[in-house]
Parts: C-alpha cells; structure tokens; sequence
C-alpha cells in the first residue's frame, strides 16, 4: 500500500515539474533566465516547483 501511495506523489510531482518547465519556456523571460529556472526545477523537483510557484515567469497567460 505504502509503495502504491508513494508512486502515485511521485507522478504528480513529476507532471508538475513538466508542466512549471512548459510554462517557463513560454514565459517571456530572458534565454538565460530560462535555461536557470528550467536547471532548478529539474535538479530540485520539489523544492524548485515551490520556488518557481512563489517566484517564477509564467507563460503566457490570456484571461
């Protein structure tokens, strides 16, 4: 049961991670900036997409 839980918080948190670097690529942040916020999102999956949440360019978003 254990195992089963904690590969289900491990997809998500990989969908997550590949949805915040999606966004950074759309974002209109420097190629620099980019590559940065994509490096840390990868290198640190969990603390990264709190970061990139809190402080992160988004994408191009139309309301």
């Amino acid at each position: 049961m254990g195992s089963t839980f904690n590969s289900l918080i491990g997809l998500i948190i990989l969908a997550l991670d590949i949805w915040a670097v999606i966004n950074v690529i759309k974002s209109g942040a420097s190629t620099g900036a980019k590559v940065l916020w994509v490096l840390l999102i990868i290198l640190l999956p969990v603390l990264g997409l709190i970061i990139w949440a809190i402080a992160g360019p988004r994408g191009n978003v139309r309301v």
